[in-house]
């Protein structure tokens, strides 16, 4: 084992003697093969090839999964001024624009799962500057508040942990690409709501009110959720102290959470669940996110984001694809069936928050 491996692997909730990291240099002085470049590369560009999952007949449409993969990607590309790549994932998504060839898997329900598709055409606008892409994104987010309810949240709103990254996703993909500030209202009144409503005393948040476990995937898409949401809200914007607050809760409960290999579990606060790698991509994600821009305290954090990402890299195959993915899980209030959900590999619920870790590690 090399010595920036003992030192990578070793700094854990303080720093080792002997490794005298500063801030920026918890996130260099990668082993070979698990920098965050070469990885990201790997992943983004296996995705381009890879075909649409959860397609199980004519009425299947592009998975919520695949959009969050497409995100990650784009984002990669834009980082590193890779422009083969940007071109093929655009390429990719002509295919299911409206006058694509493959138009009929475009998503069709007001589900947060369903809109969360405009994402895409968001970020290639963002990045190409290309009105198409924009005007179709910004109609998915316009869509999206239509029918909003008399509390002026969403009308798909339904209060479960994912939608704190799922709905709130698109909304601040729309400000990005318009500096409309009602995108960014939307988004912070909403993600304030959903923390007033499921955030529980020690930082987590059940599956859902009436499911008392907290899984690890949903909690991530939470974590991922605040952290994007916190790159762009302004400091005198009156929700950012509750989500900052909320953010900051969340990520002391799971600094006290993660094993001694760097991963969550499954079940986020079971010993006895296996190690999950979607959930802990994001909760590096996050916590990267935070050291960086000073959310957090670096020597607390920056270790922990650290040995997260060297864990997370090793469960990727050499195919490129991430194993040990939860399968895809809806709430039960019982502990056997979270226990006894199954791992899948090269799933993009696992491909997309790997992806996401490398841009924020890349930033």
């Amino acid at each position: 084992m090399t010595w920036k491996r003992v030192c990578g692997v070793m700094l854990a909730g303080a720093l080792m003697t002997g490794c005298a990291w500063g801030q920026q240099d918890y996130f260099s002085n990668w082993p070979a093969g698990d920098s965050p470049l070469e990885v990201g590369k790997r992943v983004a560009e296996h995705f381009v090839t890879s075909p649409h999952q959860y397609i199980r007949g004519p009425e299947s449409t592009i998975h919520y999964s695949e959009v969050a993969t497409w995100y990650g990607a784009l984002r990669y590309a834009t980082l590193t001024h890779d422009d083969a790549l940007r071109t093929a994932l655009i390429k990719r998504f002509d295919s299911v624009m409206p006058d694509g060839p493959e138009a009929s898997r475009i998503p069709r329900r007001h589900h947060v799962d369903d809109s969360i598709f405009g994402v895409v055409p968001l970020e290639i606008g963002i990045e190409t500057k290309d009105p198409k892409y924009l005007d179709y994104g910004k109609s998915w987010a316009d869509r999206q508040w239509e029918n909003p309810q008399p509390d002026g949240l969403s009308g798909e709103t339904r209060f479960w942990i994912d939608d704190m990254y799922m709905l709130t996703m698109l909304q601040l993909e729309a400000y990005r690409a318009t500096g409309d500030k009602k995108y960014l209202d939307r988004d912070a009144k909403e993600m304030a709501a959903y923390l007033d409503k499921l955030q529980q005393p020690n930082g987590l948040f059940f599956h859902a009110p009436d499911v008392k476990y907290y899984w690890g995937r949903g909690d991530g898409w939470v974590a991922a959720g605040m952290a994007e949401m916190l790159s762009e809200l302004p400091a005198d914007h009156p929700q950012r102290a509750r989500i900052l607050a909320g953010y900051k809760l969340m990520m002391a409960g799971l600094l006290k959470y993660q094993g001694k290999d760097g991963m969550w579990r499954e079940l986020i606060d079971h010993d006895d669940a296996w190690p999950e790698s979607s959930s802990s991509a994001m909760f590096t994600f996050a916590m990267v996110m935070g050291v960086k821009h000073g959310w957090l305290d670096a020597a607390t954090y920056g270790p922990a984001a650290r040995r997260g990402w060297l864990a997370v890299a090793g469960y990727i195959d050499q195919n490129a694809d991430i194993t040990s993915v939860c399968e895809g899980t809806g709430k039960k209030d019982d502990l056997p069936y979270y226990l006894a959900r199954h791992r899948r590999t090269g799933d993009f619920h696992g491909q997309a928050p790997v992806l996401w870790a490398v841009d924020a590690l890349l930033q």
